[in-house]
C-alpha cells in the first residue's frame, strides 16, 4: 500500500474531520523533511519529535488512527516496522521496587521500530504519591531519549487528564509537543457508524 492508500483509509472513517486534517499536516511535514534530507538541504535533524498526544474521550477512534499512522510512517521509512504496541498501567507499573523500570524497558523494546501506544496514560501515574507510577514515567522519558527516532510514543486519554500527566515530569512536555484532538461523534455520525456495523454483519 502507498501513503495515499492509508490516508484514503483514514478519510473513509466516519467523522474525525479535524483529526484527518491534523494527520495529513503531520505526514506532509515528514515528507518535506525527507525531501530536504534527500537533496542534502538544511532541515531539522532527523524527523523531529515523532511523539504525539491524543486527547479525547473513549471510543473516538484513537487506536485506529494510531495504527494508520504507524503504517504511513513505515511506508515513508520513518519507522522500520510500524507495529502498534498498546499498553496500559498494568503493563508498565510493577507492584514491587525495581520491577517497574524493567516492565517499561521491555515494552519499549517490543515497540522499537513502531509505536508504543499508552492508552489512558494518566492512569500510569494518577497522583504525586504514586512512586511506582512516577518511576514508570521517568523511565519512559529516559527511554525516549535513549532510543531517539527509533520508535514513536503516543500518550492517549482524556484532555484534562493528559495535561495533568504532562505536568508531572518536566521532560514530558518538551518531548510531546504535538497533539491531536479527537472530538466526540455527533448523533448522525453515531447512527452512520451503527449502520456500517449492521450492514457488515448482514
Amino acid at each position: 500500500k502507498s501513503v495515499q492508500d492509508y490516508l484514503d483509509e483514514l478519510n473513509s472513517m466516519i467523522g474525525l474531520n479535524s483529526v484527518k486534517k491534523q494527520v495529513e499536516r503531520i505526514v506532509n511535514q515528514v515528507k518535506v523533511q525527507k525531501l530536504l534530507e534527500e537533496r542534502k538541504l538544511q532541515g531539522q535533524q532527523g524527523n523531529g519529535t515523532l511523539h504525539l498526544v491524543f486527547k479525547g474521550n473513549a471510543g473516538t477512534g484513537k487506536t485506529t488512527v494510531a495504527r494508520i499512522i504507524g503504517d504511513i510512517y513505515r511506508t515513508l521509512g520513518v519507522l522500520k516496522r510500524g507495529q502498534l504496541v498498546e499498553v496500559g498501567r498494568s503493563d508498565l507499573v510493577s507492584e514491587y521496587v525495581g520491577g517497574t523500570s524493567k516492565l517499561v524497558k521491555a515494552k519499549v523494546q517490543e515497540a522499537l521500530g513502531g509505536i508504543l501506544f499508552v492508552d489512558e496514560a494518566y492512569a500510569v501515574c494518577p497522583d504525586d504519591d504514586d512512586k511506582y507510577g512516577k518511576e514508570a514515567i521517568d523511565t519512559l522519558v529516559a527511554e525516549v531519549e535513549n532510543h531517539r527516532s527509533e520508535f514513536m510514543v503516543i500518550l492517549a486519554g482524556y484532555s484534562d487528564d493528559i495535561d495533568k500527566l504532562l505536568d508531572k515530569n518536566q521532560g514530558l512536555r518538551s518531548r510531546f509537543p504535538g497533539e491531536i484532538i479527537f472530538e466526540d461523534y455527533s448523533m448522525e455520525e453515531m447512527f452512520e457508524i451503527f449502520g456500517r456495523y449492521v450492514s457488515k454483519a448482514g
